[in-house]
């Protein structure tokens, strides 16, 4: 379902559960700059991405961000409640995205992300830099 930030109920749903995932990731990763985690509910709702969204009864329990590069899908947010993991809701979100090449980065030391990924069929495109000894690994599929 896409997700209608105008909705005030609606974006701050979604911005809980994008800072509850992304503080996961940051434990993870050691490192806390990750900027989503740190984006304020405006700059959210106009950061220009196409949300999709996944409820349960509790809730919101993941969405997916993405943006459109011609053909290709540039998977830009893949948030999940904590309550949630490993109950298959990134690999729900991912199936929901439209058709075409897509693209992806990930904390290089976030593993749980990058097996998902690379059981989806992304292979690895390169490595970026972001802070002294943090990297992120950008991921492709054809």
């Amino acid at each position: 379902m896409i997700l209608d930030l105008a909705d005030d109920a609606v974006l701050h749903e979604l911005w809980t559960v994008q800072r509850l995932a992304y503080a996961v990731e940051a434990e993870i990763i050691g490192f806390d700059g990750i900027p989503p985690l740190h984006e304020t509910q405006q700059e959210l709702r106009q950061c220009g991405e196409t949300f999709l969204g996944l409820y349960d009864e509790e809730g919101l329990v993941g969405a997916v961000s993405y943006q459109l590069d011609g053909s290709t899908v540039d998977i830009c947010r893949l948030v999940v409640h904590p309550r949630a993991h490993r109950r298959g809701i990134a690999s729900k979100l991912l199936d929901a995205l439209p058709e075409g090449p897509q693209i992806v980065s990930t904390g290089t030391k976030n593993e749980p992300a990058l097996r998902l990924y690379r059981k989806r069929g992304f292979v690895e495109t390169g490595q970026t830099l972001i802070a002294p000894g943090v990297t992120i690994t950008h991921l492709g599929k054809p």
